[in-house]
């Protein structure tokens, strides 16, 4: 029902759901005139809410990589790493073999990945 829960619930509840949906994968500004995304916005929303809230995030996070589409799994794996190393290995890992294809942002560089190979590049660099 509208109005209930406290205001971070809301607001953590709309960040996840904004990764849920992601089309994109951009962790800073792109184009030429540096825009945050929504979905950037709202990774940054769901990072912030870690220090304060850690055991609802997580528990977002488990809905984001069950229900994401690609492009959220992959912010899921990403937030995962600052509040849970081995279970963003393991994420990572499950993550490798996922052909599917989602949109990266580089500045102003766009370009198309598989979730997998995002993955596999995750954990070398891990």
């Amino acid at each position: 029902m509208f109005g209930i829960g406290k205001k971070w619930e809301r607001e953590l509840g709309a960040a996840v759901d904004e990764l849920v949906a992601a089309d994109t994968l951009a962790f800073g500004g792109v184009g030429i005139a540096g825009k945050l995304l929504p979905v950037t916005e709202a990774y940054e929303r769901v990072l912030a809410a870690l220090d304060e809230h850690p055991e609802e995030v997580r528990r977002q996070l488990d809905r984001v990589l069950t229900d994401g589409t690609p492009a959220g799994r992959a912010y899921a794996a990403t937030l995962l790493e600052s509040i849970d190393p081995a279970a963003a290995r393991a994420a990572w890992t499950t993550l490798r073999d996922d052909p599917s294809e989602f949109t990266t942002f580089v500045g102003c560089v766009m370009d198309r990945e598989t979730l997998g190979a995002y993955a596999s590049q995750r954990l070398a660099a891990a």
